[in-house]
């Protein structure tokens, strides 16, 4: 996914989970509280990777499911 944002001039904050604690935590923050992330669950999945806009304003799980145009506006 990093790479595909990279690749279409998307900016964007690369965020490794496994890099800290601290990461992970965040992210299990998010994963735990936010609806988005129903689906992903049920599934048996982490959710990972994901695309985060704002301060968890909308979550993106596939590449297919990103509208280039609305991100370049982030």
């Amino acid at each position: 996914m990093k790479e595909f944002l990279s690749k279409n001039k998307i900016n964007f904050i690369y965020f490794n989970i496994s890099e800290s604690l601290f990461n992970l935590k965040l992210f299990l923050k998010y994963r735990d509280n936010s609806p988005a992330f129903k689906e992903v669950k049920e599934k048996g999945r982490v959710g990972v990777p994901c695309i985060m806009i704002n301060k968890g304003e909308n979550f993106f799980f596939t590449q297919d499911s990103l509208n280039m145009d609305k991100l370049r506006e982030y």
